[in-house]
């Protein structure tokens, strides 16, 4: 392979040649700078170009490898991070034009952990405002393209994210997921992700002036966008080191014990009185067929509450948003997000009071019939979302916007509200009118077992095929955003 292909190269093949020596982490990073300078200006994914800084660092790793220090386990890995979390030195901004100017004292732990290990920051990506939609558009940076085509949405909010580490700008991307906001993206662009459990990951932007509220403390969690199952199980022992900042964090480790027997997935198709589109049951039926022929046990079961759960749970959230967020949105937010947070509470009527503190008490409720349920099935494989995803600003289009984008993706923010892992995986590629686009499943886990949901994650890989090859074949040919 060539320098110029490098940035072709997994996570897992790039460690492979920069530990040993094989391949420098200048060269690694030097390809993946070109691939942005090459894609993005048509993408917009990267808002804050950081390459000046990562050549730098991929030297000093390069120098002090050949000194005798220990590669770590993401040696020279190029790698993009959310312009929502905190990186020493540069804004926060979340996409919001009055916090262009709040410069982080210190990195997030997420920032910090993938350092130690080893990776380095090419670029920041670009959120929507507040990171507050499914959809990446924000005045301050624009609007991010998916490398598909301009049909689809790029999802959100990750969006710059899944954008950036699918049309090869870095081996892996870091979002983050209150709602859907790692699996959205992963879905619009056929990435494969895996929304970590509560607790997984440690949390905390030294920027903040005030904690976060309860609910977006329980259902937030970081996490990061990969093109293969392989390299989630490569980078996320990384991601979830302990940082004391994080007290609430679980120092447990990301391989579990092995389940006994094959193990049994419940396969449910039920998308809750939404249309089921051809294309995603295909999908479904391919992920089945799929994990059967790994040696998974499925069968056909309907895991307890997920409407219930899911539209309660995102209406508390609302709730919270409501009290704590909306003055902070009203005042300087764009119009756009503002009459798009209107419809938010339209279509997700707010919790308050002591009916909010009543649904927040239910959470245990819900969260104990699943863990029972998970006792039988260590997996859970479902739509994400009913219909193939949607196109740009759908969710600017009054209630039926909304309502296609997020009213009825409610095996997305049900598994938030239970604290549970989640992976989202494409699982087939449909030529529909408008263009090809991905279409991913869901595997929900049992807590503290992301490491099952990416195993199954790459079973069905290994019969689907990594989604970036085709992608790249279509930019090549002069295709896509």
């Amino acid at each position: 392979m060539t320098k110029p292909d490098l940035w072709r190269l997994s996570a897992t093949e790039l460690t492979k040649r920069t530990r040993t020596g094989d391949l420098s982490a200048e060269d690694a990073v030097q390809a993946s700078i070109d691939r942005m300078n090459a894609v993005n200006p048509a993408l917009n994914a990267v808002v804050e170009d950081l390459c000046a800084e990562a050549l730098e660092r991929a030297r000093a790793l390069d120098t002090a490898r050949a000194g005798g220090a220990v590669p770590g386990p993401l040696h020279g890995v190029p790698v993009t991070i959310k312009i929502n979390v905190d990186q020493k030195g540069h804004a926060t901004s979340n996409g919001v034009p009055a916090l262009k100017d709040l410069i982080a004292p210190a990195d997030a732990p997420v920032v910090e952990n993938l350092q130690k290990a080893g990776a380095v920051v090419i670029g920041r990506t670009n959120t929507p405002e507040f990171s507050f939609r499914a959809d990446t558009d924000n005045p301050l940076h624009g609007r991010t393209y998916n490398p598909w085509g301009r049909h689809i949405s790029p999802g959100g909010s990750s969006g710059g994210a899944g954008a950036a580490v699918m049309a090869g700008i870095g081996a892996l991307a870091h979002g983050n997921d209150i709602g859907g906001s790692l699996r959205f993206p992963a879905a619009a662009n056929g990435a494969v992700t895996v929304k970590p459990g509560l607790g997984r990951v440690p949390a905390w932007n030294p920027s903040q002036s005030a904690e976060r509220g309860l609910l977006a403390q329980l259902m937030s969690v970081q996490g990061l966008i990969a093109r293969s199952a392989e390299d989630l199980h490569l980078s996320m022992p990384s991601l979830i080191a302990a940082d004391p900042r994080d007290p609430f964090h679980v120092p447990v480790a990301w391989r579990g014990e092995a389940v006994s027997g094959p193990v049994k997935v419940a396969f449910t198709k039920n998308t809750h009185g939404y249309d089921l589109h051809p294309e995603v049951e295909a999908a479904l039926d391919f992920a089945r067929s799929a994990l059967t022929d790994a040696g998974y046990l499925v069968e056909d079961a309907e895991p307890p509450n997920v409407f219930e759960a899911g539209r309660n749970g995102y209406r508390a959230l609302m709730g919270e948003v409501y009290a704590l967020m909306k003055d902070d949105v009203d005042a300087a937010g764009s119009q756009t997000v503002r009459d798009i947070f209107a419809v938010y509470f339209q279509e997700f009527p707010p919790f308050a009071g002591d009916e909010l503190l009543r649904m927040m008490a239910k959470r245990t409720h819900y969260a104990r019939q699943w863990s029972l349920f998970m006792e039988e099935y260590p997996l859970v494989l479902s739509p994400f979302l009913p219909q193939p995803f949607f196109k740009p600003d759908r969710d600017t289009e009054g209630a039926e916007g909304v309502h296609e984008v997020l009213g009825c993706a409610v095996y997305s923010y049900a598994m938030n509200f239970l604290g549970l892992p989640a992976a989202s995986v494409p699982a087939r590629l449909a030529q529909l009118p408008n263009g090809p686009q991905p279409i991913n499943v869901q595997i929900a886990a049992r807590r503290w077992r992301e490491d099952l949901a990416v195993d199954a994650c790459a079973a069905i890989e290994a019969r689907a095929g990594r989604m970036c090859l085709p992608l790249w074949d279509q930019i090549q040919a002069g295709g896509g955003a």
